[in-house]
């Protein structure tokens, strides 16, 4: 282990499994004392714990890294470090159990975030894709959520199960959104990513969850539970909206009516039964 991750202080959980990750590999000391260093500034950066990073978080730092005047050889071994450490120290992915689940949900400050988190679990959606739907994104008709440029830039198509309209119509009967889905305190502006992990996270405390909590986790959880369900890896991917599908074309034009045919796991959880229908 390097003196200058050693001597670090306070030293949490995340970052002393990223140094033995590095030490049990045969890093060099500087090499893990530049790695730590470029792991911290974007934590900084990010203001929140490093592992509930998405891809777009990486993208924002390097055009900040840029606007800054940050120069390629830094640059590139900030992205060296951030890529050890999201594949493989963090390359263990939280995943709660549908227990888990449904008291995060029950638990939720009202039908709004209940409905948002229900969006995160039920169609396994992004925490950006979940902040940015709109109500005209609801195809109840096709059963579909419609999430435009999501991650790479392109269209696609989530899942809208059962369940999940019943969660939204309790939201809308309550709410009335117009525009955005879920506005924020600014209701002519979409509800931000930030609120969205504070208040998962501040439910898990509440439930006593002591797993590290994100709105990320109920993607994860999405995938794995339609796992265990015996879903084809092929549909959970048409599901998640993986960039890889760019290339199997054949399974993207016949989307939506898979996705039709997959039982959410949000349908598999009881009770979440909303007290009546919005108008169709």
């Amino acid at each position: 282990m390097s003196q200058t991750a050693a001597s670090a202080t306070p030293i949490t959980p995340l970052r002393r499994r990223m140094i033995e990750d590095m030490t049990v590999r045969g890093f060099g000391e500087k090499t893990q004392s530049d790695y730590i260093r470029h792991v911290k500034n974007f934590t900084i950066f990010l203001g929140r714990s490093p592992d509930m990073a998405e891809g777009e978080d990486l993208r924002a730092f390097q055009v900040r890294q840029r606007e800054q005047g940050v120069q390629p050889p830094t640059m590139n071994g900030a992205v060296a470090a951030l890529r050890f450490f999201f594949t493989t120290t963090c390359a263990r992915p939280v995943v709660l159990t549908q227990e888990e689940v449904l008291l995060l949900l029950e638990a939720a400050p009202g039908p709004k975030y209940k409905a948002a988190l229900g969006v995160a679990y039920g169609a396994g959606l992004r925490v950006s894709e979940v902040a940015n739907l709109k109500v005209s994104d609801i195809d109840s008709e096709r059963r579909v959520l419609r999430v435009e440029q999501g991650k790479g830039k392109k269209d696609r198509n989530g899942m809208l199960s059962p369940r999940l309209l019943e969660l939204l119509r309790e939201w809308w009967l309550v709410g009335q959104p117009t525009t955005w889905l879920f506005p924020g305190r600014d209701p002519l502006l979409p509800i931000t990513t930030r609120q969205l992990y504070r208040v998962v996270r501040d439910t898990a405390d509440a439930v006593a969850i002591e797993k590290r909590v994100s709105p990320h986790t109920l993607r994860h959880s999405f995938a794995t539970h339609l796992l265990e369900q015996g879903v084809d890896i092929r549909v959970i991917q048409v599901a998640l909206g993986h960039s890889k599908l760019d290339t199997t074309a054949r399974y993207a034009h016949v989307a939506s009516k898979i996705l039709r045919d997959v039982t959410s796991p949000l349908d598999q959880l009881t009770p979440l039964i909303p007290k009546k229908d919005a108008p169709k």
